[in-house]
């Protein structure tokens, strides 16, 4: 099957938690992960590009708030909480539901978030390509992961762009 759609992770994938209280549009500051805009404006044109987040302190509207403070909202076609798909990571059922409300196919789809348990494991077990954004450069035996990055300069020659 051929790759349509890469679904990314939210916090500390595309814009960086803060660990400030209540939702991210309401933080006094917020900013990108370093190089994901550029990222973003690479892969935004050949993929669907969708952010999905289970982050307990912001719904759908709240994250899309929040990316509007940076810019971010321009590159996703998609956006999805755990509040419209009725599950939350670590359950792969999350990733089900992201594959279900897009209309698309599991093998279509790469996940892309930065915590290997909760982003990576339980979309590979939902049957997606996974890439784990290891920005912290993690050590260790991490097998369902399909690719690893640490910098977002990477994630173009995986995809081939």
């Amino acid at each position: 099957m051929k790759i349509t759609t890469l679904i990314f992770d939210w916090g500390d994938t595309i814009m960086r938690d803060l660990k400030l209280p209540g939702p991210m549009k309401d933080w006094d500051q917020v900013e990108w992960v370093p190089g994901a805009k550029r990222m973003l404006e690479i892969v935004n044109s050949k993929f669907t590009c969708c952010i999905a987040t289970s982050a307990s302190h912001s719904n759908t509207n709240e994250m899309i708030s929040a990316l509007k403070r940076v810019g971010a909202n321009a590159y996703f076609q998609h956006f999805l909480s755990s509040a419209d798909l009725g599950y939350s990571k670590p359950d792969p059922e999350f990733f089900k539901g992201i594959t279900k409300a897009l209309g698309t196919d599991p093998g279509e789809c790469i996940t892309i978030g930065n915590l290997y348990k909760k982003d990576i494991t339980p979309a590979k077990q939902a049957g997606l390509t996974t890439i784990w954004f290891n920005e912290n450069r993690e050590k260790g035996n991490f097998p369902d992961a399909d690719h690893i990055i640490t910098e977002w300069k990477e994630l173009p020659a995986i995809l081939d762009l």
